[in-house]
């Protein structure tokens, strides 16, 4: 039994000991993950930092959010977790099962476990009927076949996109009525504000609050250095904003180094403007001189903005795609 709110949630698969993810809990399932993605070869996944991160939350707290199976050796083999703003219309579902485990039924019971704690969810928020929405990788097609036996379809493309950053690098800057400088701790509200704004029209994407921001700004990969803001001169205004992060670990999993751009967004005014180029050249000046190899993003393949287009004229190539997979659950 899972406890979750004013009821419980079950796990239908009792040859795994099933129980929400505690504080000692972090180091078995940080394992669990790592031991998933050295055959599963994903291009990122949760490691410990990222793990105790979660466990702090106050909106989706791991008791009754999360649910890990251990076996009988006492081994971690499987787990799966769900998010969800209050006011929103929509959860998302996370999980693994250890490679040893799969093809037993136990990503069956765990994606069910997910469909009754979001209807759960739904309920204790009086929100409208349920949805949960899953992203895998295209790689993994034995992932996109169990979603699509579960009845949930494709609702969305995204595209990882490259570029290298041996060579020449493009010369971009801002108009004079602007100024590039670096993200600093003092900029964080102002730019969590510009970035619900620029993102108002983006689709699936939900206003963050001080707490989903936190946990951008305080990742345990952020590069607030790699980082930058562009701000109107006159009034001190967040144009755009391009926030970084930097995986070591990825230059060993993936045989290069990369420097991400998490967040890249400009506010409607402002658009039109040259800023998204004069932010990711910044970016990729800045990459090259902490010595990376290439600059990195991920991109909705249906952006309103004309993302791809701008990603594509800066030199930026499709390297692998991933989706999103919807299914209403009444």
């Amino acid at each position: 039994m899972i406890g979750s709110g004013s009821a419980e949630c079950t796990v239908n698969f009792p040859s795994l000991r099933w129980k929400s993810a505690g504080t000692d809990d972090v180091g078995a399932w940080a394992e669990l993950i790592a031991r998933t993605a050295a055959v599963e070869k994903p291009v990122w996944f949760e490691r410990r930092p990222e793990l105790e991160q979660i466990m702090e939350s106050r909106k989706n707290p791991p008791e009754g959010n999360t649910v890990l199976g251990f076996g009988p050796d006492g081994v971690a083999r499987a787990y799966a977790r769900i998010t969800k703003n209050p006011e929103s219309g929509k959860a998302y579902g996370f999980g693994c099962v250890d490679p040893a485990w799969q093809r037993r039924g136990v990503g069956s019971a765990l994606l069910e476990w997910l469909e009754a704690r979001t209807r759960q969810r739904f309920v204790e928020d009086r929100g409208p009927a349920a949805r949960l929405r899953i992203h895998n990788e295209q790689q993994h097609e034995h992932q996109a076949a169990l979603f699509a036996r579960h009845g949930y379809s494709v609702v969305r493309y995204f595209n990882e996109m490259h570029r290298p950053l041996t060579g020449s690098l493009p010369e971009v800057g801002v108009d004079q009525e602007f100024e590039l400088v670096a993200m600093g701790p003092e900029l964080s509200e102002a730019v969590r504000l510009a970035h619900n704004d620029a993102f108002r029209d983006h689709w699936g994407s939900e206003p963050k609050d001080e707490e989903s921001w936190g946990f951008i700004v305080n990742d345990p990969q952020s590069r607030p250095d790699l980082s930058a803001v562009v701000l109107e001169r006159a009034t001190g205004t967040v144009a755009g904003y391009q926030l970084a992060t930097y995986d070591p670990d990825s230059a060993v999993t993936r045989g290069f180094s990369e420097g991400y751009t998490d967040l890249l967004g400009v506010r409607r005014e402002f658009r039109g403007r040259g800023i998204a180029s004069a932010l990711l050249a910044d970016a990729m000046r800045r990459f090259a001189g902490e010595g990376l190899d290439v600059a990195s993003l991920d991109v909705d393949s249906e952006n309103p903005t004309g993302a791809l287009a701008l990603y594509l004229k800066m030199g930026y190539q499709p390297v692998n795609r991933s989706l999103a997979w919807d299914k209403s659950l009444g």
